[in-house]
């Protein structure tokens, strides 16, 4: 088994296409082929399954993956330290992101990382299944690291988190709907509202079902907008009712701000890494700028430091 081999098979794993990840290595489709074929062969296991509509990982494949990626990350960090004595740190950063994601000035993050470190290749992806479809970019090793929006405590073992921020959320009633007069309300009053929410995936469109799912209730959900933003919009414009950041419909006079008395959501920002895989030191730079770019917006509460990435 050769490094070339096992950066191939990366390579192809990512792009989920030998001619994709022959352009991305700069080498022609051939050669991809043939180190795969060589590497199968040596394993005697097959790799990935391909057909004329798709390249997947096999269930050996799967496995080789994570062990594939820790190889590539101890070279790079060989490569990190005598960058230190030669022309300074290289490499490329995958990020993954969530839509609408505002609690970050991510602009202004990705600009002085790419000033301070010009040789790094910084790539930023917003996964449109949320949280999940970041967990899942971590898993795969499609992306280095990622945000999640998810309950305090309920981050997959397998991950690394630092916790950046605990936001609270409230019930978003459109101005002239029955409840917007009431201070409070209960679970149960919402049974038979319309809801404006994430879509599946979404770490706070999964808090929120499960609450409700416990309490025994259903909800209807008739729109799943792309990113806070939007989810405030349509509450605005009265198409439903949103259980939303308490910093985002604050002070919006088409919107009033209902207490749910018989529950409380909350849920926090994570930065996260795989736990099988060690950052390299572009990887180290970036997230050190990520808490030095961080909003704080009223109502949020700072959470875990990342102060060690500095």
């Amino acid at each position: 088994m050769e490094l070339r081999q096992l950066e191939y098979f990366v390579a192809v794993a990512h792009e989920r296409s030998f001619t994709l990840a022959a352009r991305r290595l700069h080498v022609v489709q051939s050669a991809v082929s043939a180190a795969i074929a060589v590497l199968e062969r040596d394993l005697k296991v097959t790799l990935f399954e391909r057909s004329a509509q798709r390249v997947v990982l096999t269930e050996a494949g799967a496995a080789l993956l994570p062990e594939a990626l820790a190889v590539m990350d101890a070279v790079q960090g060989a490569r990190d330290v005598v960058d230190e004595f030669g022309a300074g740190m290289r490499g490329s950063v995958r990020v993954g992101l969530l839509p609408g994601l505002g609690l970050v000035n991510l602009p202004a993050a990705a600009g002085e990382f790419r000033r301070r470190y010009p040789n790094v290749e910084l790539q930023l992806r917003a996964e449109a299944e949320g949280s999940a479809g970041v967990i899942a970019g971590l898993r795969n090793g499609d992306v280095d690291c990622g945000f999640l929006g998810i309950a305090a405590g309920s981050a997959p073992r397998d991950l690394t988190t630092w916790e950046l921020l605990r936001v609270p959320q409230v019930l978003a009633v459109p101005v002239g709907h029955r409840l917007a007069r009431r201070r409070s309300v209960t679970l149960a009053d919402l049974a038979d509202e319309a809801f404006v929410d994430f879509p599946p995936g979404s770490g706070t469109r999964t808090l929120i079902d499960q609450r409700f799912e416990a309490a025994g209730l259903e909800r209807q959900v008739v729109v799943e907008a792309l990113g806070i933003e939007g989810g405030v919009q349509f509450v605005a414009h009265g198409v439903g009712l949103g259980i939303l950041p308490e910093y985002a419909v604050s002070g919006i006079d088409s919107i009033r701000v209902v207490r749910i008395s018989d529950d409380e959501f909350r849920w926090s920002l994570y930065l996260a890494t795989l736990r099988k895989r060690k950052p390299s030191a572009a990887l180290r730079a970036l997230l050190g700028l990520v808490s030095t770019h961080l909003q704080h917006p009223p109502g949020t509460e700072r959470g875990r430091s990342l102060d060690q990435w500095n």
